[in-house]
């Protein structure tokens, strides 16, 4: 059984839609990307994921529990992580402060994360425990953001545009982290637009456009329709 699965999502602002159609799934230990270019519905899709925006049809399950309806705070705690597109870190509060404001192990997983274990995967936050978190970097920020939902110990991590804006030697670094939490047996949905590293890095991938999934494939299918996904996926 998937452990995240989306089937005909429908979300609305307002009156206005804003997702139509949108399916996909992500199951245990897998990495799933999700692309499309800006204003497509990538974001609204993790909202109403997070409950943050209410679908207004089709259904989400978690683990085979209905999510639609349900509270953030009581998603967040059946399992879910989210790294938010703006990373949304608490900004008077220095790094350590941050990892540990929200940390949780519910689910009592055998080897929980911990701040030795966060610093251990970014040292560059070990060396800026004292720092408040509106002094960091954009890359600090988003390692932070990162490292906060670990410590909630998630079942599914959720990283809404896991590399934007950053720099290139911080890119590397977020999807060094992102191949370690693979290799650890961690479920992923990410959504980012870099084509080259999420083919090699991500088990399957979906493609939105205007509120529709209109593609769907593994990483080898990726490789054949690479051109095809290209339209459709902004850089």
């Amino acid at each position: 059984m998937n452990m995240l699965s989306l089937r005909g999502v429908q979300t609305f602002y307002g009156v206005s839609q804003a997702l139509f159609d949108i399916s996909l799934d992500v199951g245990a230990g897998e990495v799933v990307t999700l692309m499309g270019r800006n204003g497509m519905g990538k974001t609204t899709t993790i909202r109403t994921i997070m409950g943050l925006m209410r679908a207004q049809g089709g259904h989400i399950t978690f683990r085979g529990e209905d999510l639609i309806g349900m509270a953030p705070d009581r998603i967040a705690r059946l399992g879910i992580g989210l790294v938010p597109e703006g990373r949304l870190i608490f900004p008077t509060l220095n790094v350590r402060e941050n990892l540990v404001a929200t940390a949780s192990n519910r689910r009592g997983a055998f080897e929980p994360w911990s701040l030795d274990k966060i610093y251990a995967l970014f040292p560059r936050l070990d060396e800026r425990q004292t720092q408040m978190g509106a002094t960091l970097s954009g890359g600090e920020q988003q390692m932070l953001a990162i490292g906060r939902a670990l410590m909630t110990n998630p079942d599914l991590l959720i990283l809404d545009e896991a590399t934007e804006g950053l720099a290139p030697v911080i890119r590397a670094e977020i999807w060094r982290c992102i191949e370690t939490l693979k290799a650890r047996g961690q479920s992923i949905l990410i959504v980012d637009k870099n084509i080259a590293v999420l083919e090699r890095l991500a088990d399957r991938h979906y493609v939105i456009e205007k509120g529709r999934t209109i593609w769907a494939g593994t990483s080898a299918e990726l490789a054949r329709d690479r051109d095809e996904v290209r339209k459709h996926v902004a850089f």
